[in-house]
């Protein structure tokens, strides 16, 4: 491992992170200190090949990109890492919430109860042929109180968990394993990125009041809905950002590449008054590729920004209608649903808060990775927040009742001299 400062505070564990998404693979290295701080101790990012929509679509080329990003990172950090958590977006994606309740009789909770419910909730999973990426225990509720974080020592009639879980492709996801895997390094764990973009973006508090979070990508939005602190429905529409740039490109006749830059340097989701007045150039600064001449444009390959911008809102407009059904299909409405957040690499575009929140008539904000040590200026954007929630979650990794170890192997009832044990055990914490 890299040398330490004298000073510096001595790092207890070390976490590698690939974030894969359709526009560019991210990776980043950060270490646990003994005082509970994470620190960035390297990051690094190249573009995305292999990737389609969350679908890995070359193994090669998808594998090649893994262990280039985390080769920069390493380079960065100067250490290395054997084994990565990996963050996935798309891939039939979806979101379901099982309550699992079992008697108790009016007595105290104890550790066993709570094991015995998590391991009784295992058979209340359908996976409906798709592969269980998270099943974890949501909140518990006791009798007519609910919202209960950890119900050990408190009395009840009954018990009940909701799970959440979190489905997703099998196919793609063995696919994207393989493509870490042969970049030869071990899996620790795939994270759905709603779940590690929440852990970066938004508060607990947020999440316990309701928030929605839209993952604006390149060529996937996830639209995910926080409740009483856990994620309570997720929508997956397969478009993103860079279908805005190919509608650049094909509205002005110029290539990729300059759409862009195009959408990059001089893009908005707001219209001015001075649009229409301000020429934009298509090439880049000593841009010596050949290029075509942008439609509309004039000797000097300039166009109108208010061009750029009708096409961008145009797409917007689109895109944030589909938003907007998808919450209110997930019965974000009402009193619950007040405030969206905006992340992701699309949510860098200029006036998008100030857009989404005209036309969806809800507070918006644009959520951006947490204030972490020597997080590089650069990956402190709303694009990295994923790669920052992956270390995150990592560092906290959540209970998930498959990894359960149990003495109970199917839901039953103490009778007998069970029963007399635990009323003993009683007696003798209280007497």
């Amino acid at each position: 491992m890299a040398s330490q400062p004298r000073n510096s505070p001595r790092i207890a564990r070390v976490f590698g992170a690939v974030n894969i998404g359709s526009f560019r693979i991210s990776a980043m290295i950060a270490g646990l200190t003994e005082s509970g701080e994470m620190v960035v101790l390297g990051s690094g990012h190249r573009a995305s090949e292999g990737i389609r929509r969350g679908y890995v679509t070359d193994m090669a080329a998808a594998t090649y990109a893994v262990r280039d990003a985390l080769e920069r990172a390493e380079k960065h950090a100067g250490t290395s890492v054997a084994s990565v958590w990996i963050g996935c977006t798309g891939a039939g994606l979806a979101s379901q919430i099982t309550p699992v309740d079992i008697d108790i009789g009016g007595r105290r909770i104890e550790e066993e109860d709570i094991e015995h419910l998590l391991v009784s909730a295992r058979s209340s999973i359908e996976p409906d042929g798709r592969m269980v990426l998270h099943a974890q225990p949501a909140c518990y509720f006791l009798d007519g109180a609910e919202g209960i974080a950890n119900p050990k020592g408190l009395h009840a009639e009954r018990l009940r968990v909701d799970i959440h879980v979190m489905l997703a492709e099998g196919a793609a996801m063995r696919n994207l394993t393989e493509a870490v895997q042969n970049a030869h390094l071990e899996v620790e764990g795939i994270v759905a990125s709603p779940l590690a973009t929440g852990y970066a973006c938004l508060t607990a508090e947020e999440r316990d009041l309701g928030v929605a979070m839209v993952e604006f990508g390149a060529q996937v939005t996830n639209v995910s809905v926080y409740m009483a602190g856990m994620l309570v429905g997720l929508t997956t529409i397969p478009s993103g950002s860079a279908d805005i740039t190919d509608a650049i490109a094909s509205a002005l006749g110029i290539r990729r590449f300059q759409a862009e830059r195009l959408k990059c340097v001089y893009g908005s989701a707001i219209a001015s008054p001075a649009d229409h007045r301000e020429m934009i150039p298509v090439n880049g600064p000593g841009d010596d590729r050949a290029g075509p001449v942008a439609r509309g444009a004039d000797e000097n390959n300039r166009i109108p920004r208010s061009e750029l911008i009708g096409v961008i809102t145009g797409e917007l407009d689109r895109l944030v209608s589909d938003i907007g059904r998808a919450l209110e299909a997930m019965g974000y409405s009402g009193r619950h649903g007040r405030q969206v957040v905006f992340t992701g690499g699309g949510a860098e575009l200029a006036g998008l808060a100030d857009y989404a929140q005209s036309a969806l008539g809800r507070p918006v904000r644009i959520g951006r990775p947490p204030q972490m040590k020597a997080l590089p200026e650069a990956h402190a954007v709303p694009g990295f927040a994923t790669l920052a929630g992956l270390v995150l979650y990592a560092a906290e990794d959540p209970i998930d009742i498959r990894s359960v170890g149990s003495r109970f192997q199917t839901s039953h009832r103490a009778s007998g001299f069970a029963q007399v044990q635990r009323v003993w055990r009683a007696m003798r914490e209280y007497f």
